[in-house]
């Protein structure tokens, strides 16, 4: 692993030189600084965190790496509620709050460790990450503690934490629900592949199709990308083929796209067909029928992860992964059908 000193070697000044490089001293160059940074990254080195919390007594910011913010829906508040959370927490342990929210472009011009290197970040909270992503190996593979929002993390690596709902169980529980009224010819309406939570959401109805005699390869699966324009379209043309009984959505900002394909097809919710949800958004109870879906509480899934982050950064770690509660919300979009002989 390379050293403080393998780093001013490269860029051919002292040791004192690249530590105030890191620590945005106002006496260095902004171009010398960048060079030491760039070489720092092609190096694969950060800054010991133990050694520098010795000599800055307490590392005080905290950064937010986020994807959410910017690729979602004008509908979908959970990105903000998360960050509502986040910031409460923050501010009442004492630390300062970076935020860094990236698209496609920005993550080609800068990578994550970057970020944390330029702003002294001690610790970072990544959301909206997909796990193929190769500036979040990146970052999770250096010593700079993290906590990852709604994702799994690998218990073994005392720098990383996770904070989520139960996805795999919450699922399950939709699908059980929509099993227990009958319903067999179900469409599930699926996010991103490369994303653990739909990964975990999957396993979750497979979990209670199994329970029916069933398995997943008896259901078709659309992925919508967790976007409400291509779950309309994907629910469009699966309702000029065969239509469901249900469709099993993986967010609700995809049950507004289904419901408007619905709508169009003439059928009725639900007496043509039943749907569920995942997030309750603000909108859900005001669909007609109302949505029956999955609730979680995006503020304190944001308000754990920062508190789980500060206790790691301050050595009081006890555990690795907090599950927020959830809860299935039963309205009007489902109804029982009657079971075939």
């Amino acid at each position: 692993m390379s050293t403080i000193r393998d780093v001013a070697k490269e860029a051919g000044v002292s040791v004192s030189v690249v530590s105030k490089a890191f620590n945005n001293y106002a006496d260095i160059n902004p171009k010398t600084r960048e060079r030491i940074l760039e070489i720092a990254m092609e190096l694969n080195y950060s800054p010991n965190l133990a050694a520098k919390n010795l000599s800055s007594k307490k590392q005080k910011n905290i950064g937010l790496i986020s994807s959410a913010v910017l690729n979602h829906n004008e509908k979908d508040t959970n990105a903000y509620e998360v960050i509502k959370g986040i910031y409460t927490a923050v501010e009442k342990r004492g630390y300062d709050l970076s935020i860094f929210l990236i698209d496609s472009q920005k993550q080609k011009q800068k990578s994550y460790a970057q970020f944390c290197r330029e702003r002294n970040i001690g610790g970072a909270i990544l959301q909206g990450m997909r796990t193929d992503d190769p500036y979040f190996k990146e970052l999770v593979d250096t010593k700079i503690p993290c906590v990852c929002v709604d994702m799994h993390t690998d218990d073994t690596n005392p720098y990383i934490g996770g904070v989520s709902l139960d996805n795999r169980a919450a699922a399950k529980e939709a699908a059980v629900h929509l099993l227990e009224n009958n319903h067999r010819e179900i469409v599930i309406v699926a996010g991103t592949k490369e994303t653990m939570v739909n990964e975990e959401r999957l396993q979750g109805v497979e979990d209670a199709l199994r329970e029916t005699g069933l398995t997943i390869k008896d259901i078709h699966i659309l992925y919508a990308d967790f976007s409400e324009e291509k779950a309309y379209q994907l629910a469009k043309e699966q309702l000029k083929t065969k239509q469901p009984s249900a469709f099993l959505c993986f967010s609700d900002l995809m049950v507004f796209g289904v419901m408007k394909a619905v709508r169009e097809a003439g059928l009725r919710i639900p007496e043509d067909l039943s749907i569920t949800g995942f997030d309750n958004l603000p909108f859900s109870s005001l669909t007609s029928p109302p949505l029956t879906t999955i609730q979680q509480d995006f503020f304190e899934i944001g308000n754990q992860s920062a508190r789980l982050l500060a206790d790691l950064m301050e050595g009081k770690l006890d555990r690795h992964h907090i599950f927020v509660n959830y809860e299935l919300v039963k309205r009007k979009s489902v109804r029982k059908i009657q079971a075939k002989e």
